[in-house]
C-alpha cells in the first residue's frame, strides 16, 4: 500500500483561523493529513481578506491553507451543529483556536468530543490558555508577547521597545501544538486513547527565554535582563556590528573567541585582561565593539570580512533584507523559499516546509480551497449525505460557497 506521507490516513476537523492554529494544520497537510477546515459563514477565515489581494484571492490565505478542504457553515442554524457533531466520530483530531468558551458554545467542548469519540485528540490553542486569570481575554501574537516579557527585550537599551515584523509567536505556538499532537497520536497508537491539549501563545513565548528567566532567578534578582540594542547584555561579542556598507552579525562564544582574534590579525586580544574570559568581555563589550568595527572598516569590503571570518570558523552572517534572503542560492536550493501556483492567484513565493523526511523527499501538490469548495465532498464522503440533502442544506443557507475567493 502506497503511503503519501508520514500522516497519511490522519483526519483533522479544523476550526482554526488567522495564523497560529492554521500553522499547525498547514504543516499536518504538508505531511499528508486530511484537513477539513470549518469556516464560519458568510466570509470564512478572516485572512481571506488580509494581505496582498489579487483577483479577490489572498496570498496570506494561500500560504496558510494549502492542502485543506473548506467546509463553510452558518452556525446560526442548528443543522450546522449537527453536521460538525456528525463529523467528530470520523476524525482523529479536533483543532480550534477560538477564545476559550467559544467552541463549547458550538456544542463541541472537550467532554462532548470525548464522549462522541474517545479516540479523538482535541487541541485548543489560545493566547493565554484555558485556565488562569487571563484565560478569558482575547489576544493575538503581540498581546501574548507583551505579557511574556519578550517585547521588553527588543529594542535599544535606553529607548522604546519594538515589535518584530513577523509572526514569531503564532508560528512558534503552531509548531508547539504540532509537537503535542504528534506525541498524543503516538500515545494513542500505544492504546491509551484520546486526550485534550491546552496550548497557548503565552506559554510558548515564555518558553523562548533561554537565559533571561534562570539568570534573574539564580541571581535572586540582582541581574535583571533588559533590552540591550544591537549587542547582547550577557554574551560578548554577540551582536550587530557596523561594516563598510551594511551590518554584520558576529558571534564568538568561548571556543570561537581565539579564532576571531586571529581573523582580525590581533591574537594578543585573546589574552588581554579586558577580554580574557566571557565575564570580562561582557564588562568591556563596548570597547570590544569598537575594536571589531575598526577592523571591519579597515577591510576592503564586507564580503571580504565575512570570507575571512568564515575561514577562521567564526559564526558570521550578513544582515539580509527579506528580498535578499528570498534570492539567496542556499534558500533557493533547499526550497526554504518556495514558488507555488494557485488556481486563482497564479504563482507566488512563500516560505517552504521546514520539516524534512528522507522517505518523503518530494513536496505534496497542494491547493488552497475556495470558500466552501468541499461542502459536498465532506458531507457526501464523511457523513453519507445524499445529493438532494446537500442541495437542500445549500438552499436553506446552512452551507455557503464561493468560487472566486
Amino acid at each position: 500500500m502506497t503511503v503519501k506521507h508520514v500522516l497519511d490516513g490522519i483526519k483533522v476537523l479544523d476550526f482554526t483561523q488567522y495564523l497560529a492554529g492554521p500553522t499547525t494544520t498547514r504543516l499536518m497537510a504538508e505531511m499528508g493529513a486530511e484537513i477539513i477546515k470549518v469556516e464560519w459563514a458568510p466570509y470564512g477565515d478572516p485572512v481571506r481578506g488580509v494581505g496582498y489581494i489579487k483577483d479577490k484571492r489572498s496570498a496570506y490565505y494561500i500560504q496558510q491553507n494549502r492542502g485543506k478542504q473548506s467546509l463553510c457553515l452558518d452556525f446560526n442554524k442548528p443543522e450546522s451543529r449537527e453536521i460538525i457533531k456528525g463529523i467528530v466520530p470520523h476524525v482523529d483530531i479536533v483543532m480550534e483556536n477560538f477564545s476559550p468558551g467559544v467552541i463549547a458554545r458550538l456544542g463541541l467542548d472537550w467532554d462532548t468530543v470525548h464522549e462522541i469519540n474517545p479516540e479523538a485528540i482535541m487541541c485548543s490553542l489560545s493566547a493565554f490558555g484555558q485556565t488562569g486569570p487571563l484565560a478569558r481575554l482575547s489576544g493575538f501574537d503581540y498581546i501574548a508577547q507583551a505579557y511574556s516579557g519578550v517585547t521588553s527585550m527588543i529594542g535599544e537599551a535606553d529607548g522604546p521597545a519594538y515589535l518584530p515584523m513577523l509572526g514569531l509567536g503564532d508560528v512558534n505556538t503552531g509548531v508547539h501544538a504540532l509537537a503535542a499532537i504528534n506525541a498524543a497520536l503516538f500515545h494513542r497508537e500505544r492504546g491509551h486513547g484520546g486526550q485534550f491539549l491546552d496550548i497557548s501563545l503565552l506559554d510558548s513565548y515564555f518558553h523562548c527565554h533561554e537565559i533571561n528567566v534562570q539568570m534573574y532567578s539564580a541571581s535572586e534578582g540582582h541581574v535583571e535582563p533588559s533590552r540591550s540594542g544591537q549587542h547582547h547584555f550577557a554574551v560578548s561579542p554577540l551582536g550587530l556590528f557596523n561594516g563598510k556598507t551594511t551590518q554584520i552579525v558576529i558571534i564568538a562564544m568561548i571556543t570561537q573567541w581565539k579564532n576571531l582574534c586571529e581573523a582580525m590579525g590581533q591574537p594578543e586580544l585573546a589574552t588581554d585582561p579586558r577580554f580574557k574570559d566571557i565575564r570580562e568581555r561582557v564588562k568591556h563589550r563596548f570597547e570590544l565593539v569598537d575594536i571589531i568595527e575598526a577592523w571591519l572598516a579597515s577591510m576592503p569590503s564586507d564580503e571580504e570580512s565575512i570570507r575571512v571570518l568564515e575561514e577562521h570558523r567564526v559564526p558570521v552572517a550578513p544582515m539580509l533584507s527579506v528580498a535578499e534572503a528570498m534570492a539567496h542560492p542556499h534558500l533557493k536550493e533547499r526550497k526554504t523559499v518556495r514558488t507555488v501556483s494557485d488556481r486563482a492567484f497564479g504563482e507566488v513565493e512563500i516560505p517552504g516546509v521546514p520539516l524534512r523526511f528522507s522517505q518523503f523527499p518530494e513536496l505534496l501538490p497542494l491547493e488552497a480551497p475556495f470558500l466552501g469548495e468541499h461542502n459536498e465532498q465532506v458531507l457526501r464522503d464523511t457523513l453519507g449525505y445524499s445529493e438532494e440533502a446537500i442541495a437542500g442544506l445549500a438552499e436553506q443557507g446552512v452551507l455557503i460557497s464561493r468560487t472566486n475567493n
